[in-house]
């Protein structure tokens, strides 16, 4: 009895001590995300959220998805591209321009075009990632709805699994899935953690080392993976963070 309860007494401390990390990780990671919006005078509001981003590199360069920003490239729209900045005190906005985008895997790089730098999260080896392995993503589920406040959920890896599943029957195949299927596979890590709107292009990240190994997507993979379902599940998805450094997102679009 007295070794049982010498083992639940030290997961207990080992419990604790994980959340204090995690608690400590949130407050230096919370500075390098940001929202992603458009702003446009004539409007009201002027300012309107998208979804997440985060900041790399030097400081002025922002990954997202890129279902996020393709209204704004696609469609030619007047409102200018940029990132919602949160600091303790408000919220304010900084334009960027778009500089990279890889459809094939949903990402998108934005460079700040002007002011200084904010702090940059490290992108990890996502190759290292295993089922089970506990983490982390951050980011504004809800933005506008809910106030422009960082936002975190834990989850493990669930399952890494291929990005576009064939369909029971060939009724069930729409477009969308079947080009992803004549494409290379690749595979994104499933995640039991919920992300709900405004949540694409969050950071994954491991709570150990604050590395970003995936980027939360809330819309490209269920479109290919759930495009059966007629009932969304909770599911969430992630695109491992190593086709960051792919050519595709570093040649432009």
């Amino acid at each position: 009895m007295k070794t049982l309860r010498r083992i639940v007494f030290l997961l207990s401390l080992l419990a604790g001590a994980r959340a204090d990390d995690l608690s400590q990780m949130i407050e230096e990671v919370k500075p390098s995300v940001v929202g992603i919006g458009s702003l446009q005078q004539t409007r009201g509001p002027a300012v309107s959220f998208i979804g997440t981003g985060f900041v790399i590199g030097d400081g002025l360069t922002v990954i997202t998805a890129a279902h996020v920003v393709n209204d704004l490239v696609d469609q030619g729209q007047t409102a200018t591209l940029g990132v919602l900045v949160r600091t303790a005190a408000n919220a304010h906005f900084r334009a960027a321009t778009l500089i990279a985008m890889d459809r094939d895997h949903d990402l998108a790089k934005l460079r700040i075009t002007r002011g200084s730098p904010l702090p940059a999260l490290r992108i990890g080896d996502s190759s290292k990632v295993r089922e089970g392995k506990a983490l982390a993503f951050m980011g504004f589920p809800l933005g506008m709805v809910l106030g422009l406040n960082h936002v975190t959920h834990r989850c493990i890896v669930s399952a890494i699994t291929p990005l576009a599943t064939p369909a029971i029957t060939a009724r069930q195949l729409d477009g969308k899935t079947a080009r992803q299927l004549q494409k290379p596979g690749y595979a994104v890590f499933q995640l039991d953690g919920t992300a709900y709107p405004g949540s694409s292009g969050s950071p994954l990240f491991d709570p150990a080392t604050g590395e970003v190994v995936g980027v939360v997507n809330m819309v490209f993979v269920k479109g290919v993976k759930e495009s059966a379902i007629t009932a969304p599940s909770g599911i969430t998805y992630a695109i491992p963070a190593n086709y960051l450094k792919s050519p595709p997102i570093s040649d432009g679009r």
